[in-house]
């Protein structure tokens, strides 16, 4: 049994929209996403999408709008985040999308026109669900606020540059000066 969708909409493709769709969460869908995506909340959240039909499947392609409420990585302080993003996505039949995974094998190369594929199943498909799943790849899971470096200092973690890959590197050539 599938969990419930917290952003439904689905789109009946029978009777594809001829024009832009907008969709808008709810305070409920977006107390729901938050939960789901483990953010503070989601103040505001806004897609515009136009959906057409091709000889590859259905086209979607639109933008995203969302207004968050993070946790910083580093000091734990909530701060806020806007995202907006244009994203384009493709909707194909289950069977079409597991005949094409079982094709690529165990490395799948993308082209720079590839685009997002979604199987789905019957004669409709989830828009809402789409665009929350396209969202979720906008958060960073380690977004860092702006009183990240004022922590660091206070509790004495290094940063990033200090203790990532190129660390050593930076070791060495200070020891050389």
């Amino acid at each position: 049994m599938q969990p419930p969708v917290e952003f439904s909409r689905p789109v009946d493709l029978r009777a594809l929209p001829r024009q832009q769709v907008d969709l808008v969460a709810n305070k409920t869908e977006r107390a729901a996403l938050a939960r789901r995506f483990f953010i503070v909340s989601i103040d505001a959240l806004k897609a515009t999408a136009t959906v057409e039909e091709t000889d590859r499947g259905v086209e979607v392609r639109g933008t995203i709008t969302a207004i968050l409420v993070q946790s910083c990585a580093i000091s734990a302080e909530d701060f806020p985040v806007r995202i907006a993003s244009d994203y384009r996505l493709r909707f194909v039949p289950e069977d079409e999308y597991e005949a094409a995974m079982q094709a690529a094998g165990d490395e799948v190369e993308l082209a720079a026109d590839d685009l997002d594929t979604i199987a789905y199943s019957g004669s409709t498909l989830d828009l809402g669900e789409a665009i929350a799943q396209t969202l979720a790849l906008e958060i960073d899971p380690f977004a860092e606020g702006p009183g990240a470096d004022a922590a660091r200092a206070e509790y004495g973690l290094s940063t990033p540059e200090d203790s990532g890959p190129f660390a050593a590197l930076k070791a060495l050539q200070t020891k050389k000066s």
